[in-house]
């Protein structure tokens, strides 16, 4: 679960990343093509990084239904 929350923490740094230098950055801009190419693959690869984040919240909602069950089956 740790590294889940790793890879998804360094995905959403890189996106965010990506859309500021694709944005705001005057370097970029003025490197031309070779700084579009740099933004774009901060964010693609923060794209990929971001993907296990759908695993992570399968696990969370499965946990959550697993315990539910357990507390209905458990006598009081």
């Amino acid at each position: 679960m740790l590294l889940l929350k790793i890879s998804i923490g360094i995905g959403l740094c890189l996106l965010l990343l990506g859309i500021y230098l694709h944005l705001f950055s005057d370097y970029m801009a003025s490197l031309g093509i070779t700084g579009i190419i740099i933004s774009a693959m901060c964010f693609a690869f923060g794209m990929i990084f971001s993907l296990p984040t759908k695993m992570y919240l399968t696990f969370v909602l499965m946990q959550r239904e697993a315990d539910k069950r357990a507390n209905k089956t458990k006598p009081q």
